[in-house]
This record gives C-alpha cells, sequence and structure tokens, in this order.
C-alpha cells in the first residue's frame, strides 16, 4: 500500500506541472481572471477523469479502434485549443479585463482536458497498469493511489495558479499583455502539435 501511495504522488507531481494545455490555460485564466478562475481549471481533472478511467479500460481491448478515437480526440482538442491561444492573444489590457462571469474557467478547464489525447494515453497505459496493479493487492491500494495522485496533480496546479495570482500585481501595462501572448503562443504551439499527433493516428505525417 506503501507503494501504491508513494507512486500516486511522483505521478501525480509529474502530470500537475508537465507543460501542456491544461497547465497552459490555467496560467491564462489566473493572468485574466485571478487566481480563483486558475483553481477551477486546476479542478477540471477531478470531474473529467472519471468517465476517461473508464473508457479507457474498456476500450483497452480494441486497440485499432482507440488508436481512431485519439486521432478524432487529438484534432478537436487542437482546434479547441488554437481558439483558446487566439482569445488570449487578443486578450484585453490590464484594469480593462473581462468580467468574472464570461471567464468560463470550468467550461474551458473541462473541455480542454476532455479533447486532450494525453491523459487518455496516461490511463491507457501506466495509470490503467498502475491501477490493476495496486487492485490485484487490494481496494484500499488502489484507493490510496487515486486519492495520492489527485491530491498531487490538483494540488500542484492550485499551487501554480496561486503563486501566478500573486505575480499577476507586478504585471501591468504592456508587460501582463505581452505575459498572455507568450501563454497564447505556447497554446498555440500545443494545438499544433496535438494537430500532428491527430493527423499521425490516421497514418499522415505532417512533420
Amino acid at each position: 500500500m506503501f507503494s501504491a501511495l508513494v507512486t500516486g504522488v511522483l505521478l501525480g507531481l509529474s502530470a500537475g506541472l508537465a507543460p501542456g494545455p491544461l497547465l497552459a490555460l490555467l496560467l491564462t485564466q489566473t493572468l485574466q481572471h485571478g487566481p480563483k478562475e486558475g483553481c477551477k481549471v486546476a479542478l477540471a481533472p477531478l470531474i473529467t477523469d472519471l468517465p476517461i478511467i473508464l473508457l479507457t479500460l474498456l476500450l483497452a481491448s480494441a486497440a485499432p479502434q482507440f488508436r481512431a478515437a485519439l486521432g478524432l480526440l487529438s484534432l478537436a482538442g487542437g482546434a479547441f485549443v488554437l481558439w483558446l491561444a487566439v482569445a488570449s492573444w487578443r486578450a484585453p489590457h490590464f484594469g480593462s479585463t473581462a468580467p468574472i462571469a464570461s471567464a468560463q474557467s470550468w467550461r474551458k478547464g473541462i473541455l480542454v482536458n476532455l479533447l486532450n489525447p494525453h491523459p487518455w494515453l496516461f490511463w491507457f497505459t501506466v495509470g490503467a497498469a498502475t491501477l490493476a496493479k495496486a487492485l490485484a493487492n487490494s481496494w484500499l491500494a488502489a484507493a490510496l493511489f487515486l486519492a495520492s495522485f489527485y491530491t498531487s496533480l490538483v494540488g500542484s496546479k492550485v499551487a501554480v495558479a496561486v503563486l501566478a495570482g500573486r505575480s499577476r500585481a507586478f504585471l501591468t501595462g504592456r508587460a501582463y499583455r505581452w505575459a498572455l501572448r507568450l501563454l497564447g503562443a505556447l497554446m498555440a504551439l500545443f494545438a499544433l502539435l496535438l494537430l500532428r499527433d491527430g493527423l499521425k493516428h490516421f497514418g499522415v505525417s505532417v512533420w
């Protein structure tokens, strides 16, 4: 059980701090609307990952069909993240920030995580194998793995949102706008990588 706990913490921290569309969105929402909105993005995996876990366990026995599904997810996710990147690039100046009601952090975070193939790949490979090993030991070991994994995953992202929120006060005027543009450029890069991966799943090599 101790092994399951440690494994969950290490995998959760790795997933929580790894660069990707969700982390870029978290930083963007924090800079635009404050750390509370960034924390909402951080909580998205708690909402989206249960169906992902169940579906990946079911689809594990149908690898070719699962590959096609990953391709579609990558293409849809790339298009959505690219749209978010454009919105970040066109964000208003500091002081004219859009109201919190229009932040839609829950919706954006949930959609980005559902359309991002990385959580699917994680649970289809490392996550499913680790969970199965913990289940073979006991239900308690499996519960400890999931609890430690999501505590570390969400906790690390919340910590990033809080730290980014504290630095938000120092980003005024041009610095604020260029920080959002940098995040927008990063999201555009992730979007292009997702689109490339999606095409690769269908046998199309772009670069």
